[in-house]
């Protein structure tokens, strides 16, 4: 059997485009949060754990709802109906104070200049991000990189999406909302769990190790991986041809 030629690239975000460990990012990010809701009455640790609480809601999401759904039910639950409020805070939060986490960010490798190159070749680009975030902090995230929406036919953010990773309902979604079959994509990500999930239902896959996340040990031996250098060696592979230098 022939295989499919690729016709889409999903590429997860943190970690993998943006370069920065997970525990610094949400270390920081935190901080700056807690300090920016603490004049509206929410005390940190509570504070902190109503939004440990909310984001376990989105990850356990069946599809039944949207992921921003999911999270503020979980929050007015603890919180009141009124706490809702809160949502419009954050927005202003996601577009100014957020970037203080932008000091957790590495090296920055030539992702722009790969993704152009990409859809020189007529590539759809996906950003398969984790869709726990509102639109407005991934694309706060997006500059730290010097990208943003534009560079992408479609990205997963909370007010969309209905499951997230590593759940395969994520990937059909995701897919759908794309018009690819498994077979036409690639995922790139740094979480064998997470990311690489995805291979379950067709995708193909690579690990990229610069930032890896796997925080349960899974056995990483069965999967093509290395760093961006052997990431962008992979897709030349698949792709047939040069598409950095």
């Amino acid at each position: 059997m022939n295989q499919q030629p690729i016709t889409a690239i999903l590429f997860d975000l943190d970690g993998t485009l943006l370069p920065m460990e997970q525990d610094a990012f949400v270390r920081t990010y935190f901080a700056a949060l807690a300090k920016k809701v603490a004049p509206l009455g929410f005390a940190q640790e509570p504070f902190l754990a109503s939004m440990w609480k909310g984001t376990g809601a989105m990850l356990k999401n069946d599809g039944t709802r949207t992921n921003r759904e999911a999270f503020w039910d979980a929050f007015a639950a603890i919180w009141g109906e009124e706490a809702r409020a809160l949502e419009t805070e954050l927005v202003g939060f996601y577009e100014n104070e957020f970037n203080v986490a932008r000091s957790v960010v590495g090296e920055v490798q030539p992702v722009g200049a790969l993704l152009q190159a990409l859809r020189e070749r007529g590539l759809t680009l996906c950003l398969a991000t984790n869709p726990v975030f509102p639109r407005v902090a991934v694309e706060t995230r997006l500059s730290w990189i010097g990208l943003s929406f534009a560079d992408f036919s479609y990205v997963t953010t909370y007010e969309t999406a209905h499951f997230c990773k590593p759940n395969l309902g994520y990937y059909r979604e995701t897919l759908a909302a794309i018009g690819k079959a498994p077979g036409e994509c690639i995922m790139v990500g740094n979480n064998p769990v997470d990311d690489l999930s995805s291979l379950e239902l067709g995708l193909s896959g690579f690990l990229i190790t610069d930032y890896l996340e796997n925080g349960t040990g899974a056995d990483i031996t069965p999967y093509r991986r290395g760093d961006f250098k052997a990431m962008v060696a992979f897709l030349e592979e698949k792709l047939g041809g040069r598409l950095l230098g």
